[in-house]
């Protein structure tokens, strides 16, 4: 066995009705900038009300910043780093899916470093600098079940004026506090709830088969599959559905504890670059069975994937191939069996330009892959999983 690293800093808060107990906990400043998302539903659905009913509660000032897109970009990033320091926030409390959460880890580490983001991106056109500072104290609370970003160190976010998406990690950027409550994610609709589980399930089932996953790691991420397979049908069929939503939570947070992500989520990342609008969890479900399929045709991760297979309810699976069927069978079950990248302006003619971008994005571990991918594999899998 190799050795490895776990550390998990953030405090979890989990169940039904935590979001209304935050008030309960040691908060990590006096003055906070709630990060939110532009689409106005954390205002809807009263989320950003309850947020700031806990803070007031603590005397805790705070400022609102709703000018977080999907698929976050520099940008959001600089301007909520901005208001912070002009508002004299010293602590950052984000609400909403991992678009909020992955931008508000960002402004958190702008508002101590000086620069631009990009400066801190390690990605292929990035400044590559390390911060001088640790970010700001991050509090994150998630109304969505699929990007784990609520227990990792983790930004994914976009340049438009260099077409990267990448993700930005330091440590300092893990949460201090994270709240997983899924009753604000009773709202989430049908097709949402289905991206953003199969984003989890991904999280997982690249860790499984990354050739340096470690015991804790397959741990968690062996649980969260069974977990998606069994509980994701449910939720999308019935939003209503508590004890779905519950286990689908559960899934994405124990997906993220030790999140190995191979080269299936940079070459989404790619995708994104491409196509700011292009949601993370459908553009992995597009290629994902071409991406798997090319390992389990070769037999590079048969029991990883049989592993896999076992956890989705195969009992007697044998091959690579019986988490291909099962892996088939949950992305119909959960209505994402239409998916096609000409609906999101992908063309065929673009995909040539694909392969060598996923060597700068940073998204996962290309040197993790079963077996090493050429560029003729990335625009091979590419090609099959166009429609």
């Amino acid at each position: 066995m190799q050795p490895f690293d776990f550390f998990m800093p953030s405090r979890v808060l989990f169940g039904f009705g935590r979001l209304k107990t935050l008030h309960e906990q040691r908060l990590p400043g006096r003055k906070a900038l709630i990060a939110v998302s532009a689409g106005g539903s954390a205002r809807r659905h009263g989320y950003l009300a309850a947020l700031e009913h806990e803070l007031d509660l603590l005397g805790i000032a705070h400022v609102a910043y709703e000018g977080i897109r999907q698929n976050p970009d520099r940008k959001c990033v600089m301007e909520g780093a901005r208001l912070a320091r002009q508002s004299g926030c010293d602590f950052v409390a984000a609400i909403g899916g991992g678009s909020a959460m992955d931008c508000a880890k960002a402004i958190a580490l702008m508002m101590t470093n000086e620069g631009d983001i990009w400066d801190y991106s390690q990605s292929g056109r990035g400044g590559k600098k390390i911060p001088s500072n640790p970010a700001a104290p991050l509090v994150a609370i998630t109304t969505s079940a699929g990007t784990g970003s609520e227990v990792d160190p983790s930004g994914v976010i976009s340049n438009d004026d260099t077409g990267e998406k990448t993700d930005i990690f330091y440590e300092s950027m893990f949460p201090a506090i994270s709240v997983v409550d899924p009753e604000l994610m009773l709202s989430v609709p049908p097709k949402y709830t289905a991206f953003q589980g199969m984003d989890a399930f991904f999280h997982a089932a690249e860790s499984v088969i990354n050739t340096k996953e470690n015991p804790i790691g397959e741990m968690f991420a062996l649980k969260a599959i069974e977990l998606v397979a069994r509980h994701l049908p449910r939720a999308c069929r019935d939003g209503s559905d508590r004890e779905a939503r519950s286990q689908v939570a559960l899934a994405n947070t124990l997906a993220g504890f030790y999140m190995l992500c191979t080269s299936q989520h940079s070459m989404e990342h790619v995708m994104g670059g491409f196509h700011k609008d292009l949601v993370h969890g459908a553009g992995l479900v597009m290629i994902s069975e071409a991406y798997f399929g090319f390992f389990a045709r070769r037999k590079a991760a048969e029991i990883p994937m049989i592993k896999m297979a076992r956890a989705m309810g195969v009992s007697g699976a044998k091959s690579g191939m019986d988490f291909m069927e099962a892996l088939h069978g949950l992305i119909a079950a959960v209505g994402c069996e239409g998916l096609r990248m000409s609906d999101a302006e992908i063309t065929r003619e673009e995909l040539k330009l694909y392969p060598r971008r996923v060597h700068e994005v940073l998204g996962g571990d290309i040197t993790a892959d079963p077996l090493p991918l050429s560029d003729e594999d990335y625009l091979s899998i590419y090609e099959q999983s166009y429609r």
